[in-house]
């Protein structure tokens, strides 16, 4: 028993590490990949449809949060 303490010590510990590691990669590259996606569709010459509908869902956000801060 002793022998295997070290060693499930080791390998759960780079088993979180590369865990994490990996995790944190992919979710990047999708959040990367969703980024691109949003500057391509922001400068294209011709707006996607949901872009204009959230554009016009944030206005309106905006006129919301302006109209209840007072000044």
């Amino acid at each position: 028993m002793i022998d295997f303490g070290p060693a499930a010590i080791f390998g759960l510990c780079f088993g979180f590490i590369f865990g994490i590691g990996c995790s944190l990669a992919i979710m990047y590259s999708i959040y990367l990949g969703g980024y691109r996606k949003a500057v391509e569709d922001s400068i294209a010459r011709v707006r996607p449809k949901k872009f204009t509908q959230a554009l016009e869902k944030l206005e309106v956000r905006r006129a919301q949060t302006a109209a209840s801060t007072p000044r």
